[in-house]
Parts: C-alpha cells; structure tokens; sequence
C-alpha cells in the first residue's frame, strides 16, 4: 500500500488545478452569476469541474482505496464506485462531456484562459491514456466542437489558431507516447536478447565441461575394473580439473556479460597470471592501440578464446612460457596467444573405450 504523502500530493496538485480553473474563471467577462449569461457560465463551470474532479482525482482515490474484505491481502470481488468511474469507458464518456462543456464556455466566455486549457488538457489526456481511435474520437470531437461554434459566432478566423493548437496537442502527445511505448518495447526485448545470450552461453560451458568429465569418470571405471588405477587416478584427476575449470568459465561468463565486468585487458592480465601461478612459466601480455571497451559478447569470445589457447599450451607444451598480444584498431581487434617449442613433450593421453 502508498504511503499516506505519496498518496495525498497528488491529489492535492490536481484538486489545487482544478481550483486555480475556478479563481480564474470568476474573475473574467461575463463572470459567473444567477441570472442570463452570468447562470450559463456558472453551469458550464460547474459541469468542467465535476467531470475534471472525476477523471483527475477518482482513480488515485482507487488505487489507494483500502481492501473491503476480512482478509487485508484480498481486494473485494466487486470494483467500487471509484474504479467503474475511473474505467476505460466512463473515463472516455467523461473526457468527451469535458471537451464539451469546455467549448460552450469557451463560445460563451468568448475565449477565456480556462476554458481553452481545460479543452486542450483534456485533448491530450485522451491522447496520452487510450488507443488511437478512442482518443482521435475526442480529439475530433473538439476540433468539430470549435468549428461550429465558431461559425455560429462568427470568429472562425480569429479561432483558427486555436483549433490547431488542439490538433498540435494531440499529435505531440499521442507521439510522445507511441515513443515511450517503442523504448518500453525495446528495453524488453534487450532484456530477453540478454538472457538468451546468458543461458546459451552457460549452457555450451556446462555441456562442454560435464561431457568431458562423463568421459574421463567412465574411463577411470573401466580402467578400475582393469585394476589400472594409477591410470584411474589420473582420469578422476582430470575430471577434477575439468570441474574447476568449468565453474571458473561460468563465473567468468556470467562477470564478462555484466556492465561490472572488467576490461579485456584486465582480465587477459587475470588469465596470464593463473599461467604463471599454475605452469611456474612466463606468460608475457603485449597490448597496443587505443585501448577501448568492446561489447560484452565481442570481450567474453576474446576471453574465452584466449583462456583456450593458454589451456592447449598447458596440455601440448608442457614446460613452454606463452606470450599474450592484443592489438587494437580503429574499427578492429586482433588476439593472438604463442608460445615455443616445449623442450618436453605432451603426455599422451591413453585411449579407452567408454561403452
């Protein structure tokens, strides 16, 4: 539920508006009265400020209506009276009965402030909270409004401003909205383009390292029941590193794809230093050009591709230091990971049927 102030500035704004109409309204020519003209306007006035009070301050009153229930967690089954007043329908009805008041003061008043306000307002609520064709129903409504009385009192010329500044009113506004909608609809479709890219990306690290652990596990088995396990041991060993090696690819995918994540030279300097820690060997990182930050898929592949090429040195050049370069352009990125001939060669490694 709002907090009480949340709830009351709002109200008190709009109620202050509609205020701020009457005081004006009172003080023009022919003010409002009993009797002739005077009795006119005074209904016309009247009429605006119901339907303004109703369309403005009805629905915050309906969203902060407490539950009518027992149970404070449930709402009442029947909408109250607030809520059918502030309804798609009624809201539309009303906005049409406040063109039209607002027109006959308008044609009465014979271009009063408040009048020409209330109309434009209202002009462009119906623009910014309903579809096309409801709002353009209104909009319509008082443009036709102002032609006719326009005619009848013969100033078509000198309000003819005045019905295109009601034309320009719908047009920014419903435009403003149709814009918001489109960023609206943008943000949801980046925010669904990300988890893909997330859940694909931690999937194809997943697959990758689980089936290459199945087949070390399943070949450490067999070779267990052959009563080999020093060889069964280094299979286990491997799935082992496997395993590590996997969850630090996740969490390295996962950092690379937040807007946190370090620089791609940050984390290739992070990646050369596990090398060193692990190998006991050089890994030397050269970077050159105007360094700059890359999309985040463009910098987790450069990662990724680096980390493998440092995993094969590890595996097929024992003993052998890597050298990192990056180098930058104007409109590329160029990696390369070398290393020399390893004085000691590979490991093979044993093959082993797995059923």
């Amino acid at each position: 539920m709002m907090r009480a102030p949340a709830r009351i500035a709002p109200v008190v704004l709009r109620l202050g508006a509609i205020v701020a109409l009457v005081g004006f309204q009172s003080r023009l020519t022919p003010a409002p009265g009993l009797t002739g003209t005077g009795l006119i306007v005074t209904l016309l006035t009247a009429a605006l400020v119901i339907i303004l009070f109703a369309v403005l301050v009805l629905p915050l009153l309906a969203t902060a209506e407490p539950p009518t229930t027992a149970d404070p967690d449930k709402t009442s089954p029947h909408p109250s009276w607030a809520r059918r007043v502030s309804g798609v329908p009624c809201s539309l009805v009303l906005l049409g009965l406040a063109v039209l008041a607002a027109v006959a003061l308008n044609v009465v008043t014979h271009g009063g402030a408040p009048a020409i306000v209330a109309l434009i307002f209202c002009v462009g609520m119906a623009a910014a909270r309903h579809s096309l064709v409801q709002s353009l129903v209104i909009g319509l409504l008082g443009v036709a409004g102002l032609v006719v009385g326009s005619w009848m009192t013969g100033t078509l010329s000198h309000d003819l401003s005045l019905i295109l500044s009601v034309c320009l009113t719908f047009l920014l506004t419903y435009s403003a909205r149709q814009r918001k909608a489109t960023r609206a609809a943008e943000a949801r479709e980046a925010v669904l383009a990300e988890r893909t890219r997330i859940a694909r990306e931690i999937h194809d690290i997943l697959a990758h390292s689980l089936s290459a652990q199945l087949v070390h596990l399943e070949g450490a088995k067999l070779l267990l029941r052959a009563e080999r396990t020093d060889e069964a041991l280094d299979r286990v060993v491997r799935a082992r590193d496997l395993a590590k090696s996997g969850l630090e690819e996740a969490r390295r995918a996962v950092s690379a794809l937040r807007e946190t994540s370090p620089a791609l030279p940050a984390a290739l300097r992070m990646l050369a230093d596990e090398f060193e820690s692990a190998t006991q060997r050089s890994c030397g990182l050269e970077i050159s050009g105007p360094e700059r930050r890359l999309p985040p898929e463009t910098e987790l592949a450069l990662v990724r591709t680096a980390q493998e090429a440092l995993t094969n040195v590890r595996r097929h050049a024992p003993g052998s230091p890597a050298a990192v370069e990056l180098a930058f352009g104007r409109a590329w990125c160029e990696l390369r990971v070398t290393n020399p001939t390893a004085a000691v060669p590979a490991t093979a490694v044993p093959a082993t049927a797995v059923p």
